[in-house]
């Protein structure tokens, strides 16, 4: 269930406590900002601030907006309240659904960003594929079972696609990141460590 939080707004908290049976999230209420951000400083789950006023919440040196809904030009309907809540958290789950965390990179289904700190590589399709097939399985994985399981091509069709999609991907994360270890070959393949 994820959480949404209620700042310096105790009439929309006294209003949605009543009918908390009914709703598809847990409201939370804090009196300050500084309780607020030791709460999300420890705790890392789903999360919506809903505020009268606009303010940036900064944790851990980030400053975290998307989770924010400013509500200053009320009156707003009950019915309509819910229905912005419920799409901010939809969107929030969407967003946390398409991350995927591999050996400490930050991997973005949604907008194909491959991160880690500050450092952003814009990915294709085709490597987003490659990174997600190495790593579902932690063994080597040999040219012929990527060019079936990723392009579709019989083992036994003589190709180098799969040699220069992955030396262009280790290249491009070599250059940004430094990390020449991300992907590595042997023998018999291509795994992901």
């Amino acid at each position: 269930m994820q959480n949404v939080f209620i700042i310096n707004y105790n009439s929309l908290y006294e209003i949605l406590d009543e009918i908390k049976e009914n709703l598809f999230f847990k409201i939370i209420k804090f009196e300050n900002e500084e309780d607020l951000k030791k709460h999300c400083d420890q705790e890392r789950s789903d999360y919506l601030v809903i505020s009268k006023t606009d303010f940036k919440l900064s944790l851990n040196n980030n400053i975290i907006d998307r989770n924010f809904l400013v509500f200053n030009d009320l009156p707003l309907s009950l019915k309509r309240l819910l229905e912005l809540i419920n799409i901010k958290l939809i969107k929030l789950k969407f967003n946390e659904q398409s991350k995927t965390i591999i050996k400490g990179y930050e991997l973005n289904l949604n907008s194909k960003f491959f991160s880690k700190g500050n450092l952003k590589l814009k990915l294709t399709e085709k490597e987003i594929e490659i990174i997600l097939y190495l790593n579902d399985k932690k063994i080597e994985h040999a040219v012929a079972d990527l060019q079936k399981n990723i392009w579709g091509y019989s083992s036994d069709t003589e190709t180098h696609t799969v040699e220069t999609h992955i030396y262009r991907l280790r290249k491009k994360i070599s250059n940004l990141f430094d990390d020449e270890k991300f992907i590595l070959s042997c023998k018999n393949g291509y795994f992901i460590d």
